[in-house]
């Protein structure tokens, strides 16, 4: 499926972001293309594809998890940046905060990392553009208290 190959870096990073330790993404990876496959007829186009395949990957992770109703422990994010050791370190915190948020929470973080614009968060998450800013908006300020704790 063309449309797979050329959007497997949303949907790795979706899967990535929400697999547990325990659990190997690539199940999970399944998980989203067949729900890709079973919704594709139904695609209308009044999003970009890109946009609809976040939407059904982030719906799936989400599903999953409460079908299942395991506990969530998520996998931690593997980056890799050589600027100064201090840098490092408060990415690795924020990476570390980040992972403590629920999984809406973590869903619309993911989408403003990838510099998403609110629109196309809004339409991935089914949200309005104003509930998008402000849980962001919210999210920031937890992180904030977060890390002061």
């Amino acid at each position: 499926m063309e449309m797979v190959r050329l959007n497997e870096r949303i949907i790795y990073k979706v899967v990535s972001f929400y697999a547990d330790i325990d659990q190997s993404s690539s199940d999970l990876y399944q998980e989203v293309l067949l729900n890709l496959w079973k919704a594709y007829p139904s695609f209308r186009g009044e999003s970009k594809l890109s946009t609809w395949i976040y939407r059904i990957s982030l719906n799936t992770c989400i599903t999953f998890f409460r079908r299942s109703k395991r506990s969530v422990t998520y996998s931690a994010l593997n980056i890799d940046i050589s600027d100064t050791p201090d840098d490092n370190e408060n990415i690795k915190e924020l990476y570390r905060l980040i992972n403590k948020l629920d999984k809406i929470e973590k869903a619309l973080v993911l989408l403003y990392l990838d510099e998403k614009p609110y629109k196309e968060i809004a339409d991935i998450t089914g949200l309005t553009v104003t509930n998008v800013a402000t849980k962001l908006n919210r999210i920031k300020d937890k992180l904030k208290k977060m890390s002061n704790e």
